[in-house]
């Protein structure tokens, strides 16, 4: 029977606990099939990918730093220019070490809705030596929709230019909107994780709702979310995007740092498993 890989983050919070070496080793013996690191920079990234590798995982995906995205739209001066730097060096670092997917946010800031000319010239840049690097870029939804449609839609053509599903980012900063179904062809890769929507009651999003829940700890359609990748082009990997921490102010996540990590990542995995299982159902319906 045809079986789903899955993947899951590495976990700031277990370097206190353990060794990278450990937490890969841990996430292996739970049952996951790869990891995906947040990008620090090249040489760290070279160590961890030794690591992932002896630890039998596959290095799926790295995920650009988004700090300093908004000034590749915004800053035509030296600042603009490190930032794309910055993001060329991650997709270097990640041919080198044979990882074929960088996940990169188009933008950041709640308040910006205005991509600029300036913006599509440098992302284009970026686009292009991903397609001499032999990387895929999957460009992912957050807030500032516009942004990513703007990338979307000038590097429509390229095979560089894929697509990065956020099930919780769709539920808070996307109000909903069904993000597969505008993007789902060019669906590269997935973060997947629950949340529970938008808190405030006038629809004011902000950066605390993006809980990065256990799939079926917040109010998530999974059945719903089956349903939209089957549809989608098909991804090698399901990947999870959890977090171990709550956000300022909320609790939601505070029980899952209490967990010893074994038991953690083994409920993570029968909760991966079981959303594998949903898109499995779902494609074997449509004949796939």
């Amino acid at each position: 029977m045809w079986k789903q890989k899955l993947a899951v983050n590495e976990f700031r919070l277990y370097e206190e606990r353990m060794s990278l070496k450990e937490q890969y080793e841990l996430i292996k013996r739970t049952g996951f099939d790869g990891v995906f690191t947040l990008w620090k920079d090249a040489e760290t990234e070279t160590k961890k990918a030794s690591l992932i590798r002896e630890a039998g995982l596959f290095y799926q995906s790295e995920h650009m730093l988004w700090t300093h995205s908004a000034l590749l739209w915004e800053d035509p001066l030296e600042a603009g220019e490190q930032a794309l730097n910055e993001h060329l060096e991650c997709l270097r670092s990640a041919a080198k070490n044979g990882i074929p997917l960088v996940i990169m946010h188009t933008v950041i800031g709640m308040e910006r809705c205005t991509p600029t000319a300036l913006g599509i010239e440098r992302f284009g840049k970026i686009v292009r030596e991903a397609e001499s690097l032999g990387v895929t870029i999957g460009f992912e939804n957050t807030e500032g929709e516009e942004y990513l449609a703007a990338v979307m839609n000038a590097f429509a053509d390229s095979p560089a230019a894929g697509f990065c599903f956020d099930s919780g980012h769709e539920l808070c900063y996307n109000h909903g909107h069904d993000m597969l179904s505008l993007y789902g062809d060019r669906l590269a890769g997935t973060h997947l994780n629950d949340n529970l929507g938008i808190r405030d009651f006038d629809g004011k999003i902000t950066w605390h709702d993006d809980l990065h829940l256990l799939p079926f700890d917040g109010v998530a359609d999974w059945d719903g979310i089956a349903r939209r990748l089957a549809s989608s082009k098909p991804t090698e990997y399901l990947t999870f995007e959890l977090n171990l921490t709550s956000k300022p102010d909320r609790h939601e996540n505070d029980a899952y740092g209490r967990m010893l990590p074994e038991d953690y990542l083994a409920n993570a995995f029968i909760r991966a498993s079981k959303v594998a299982a949903l898109v499995q159902r779902e494609r074997e319906r449509k004949g796939q």
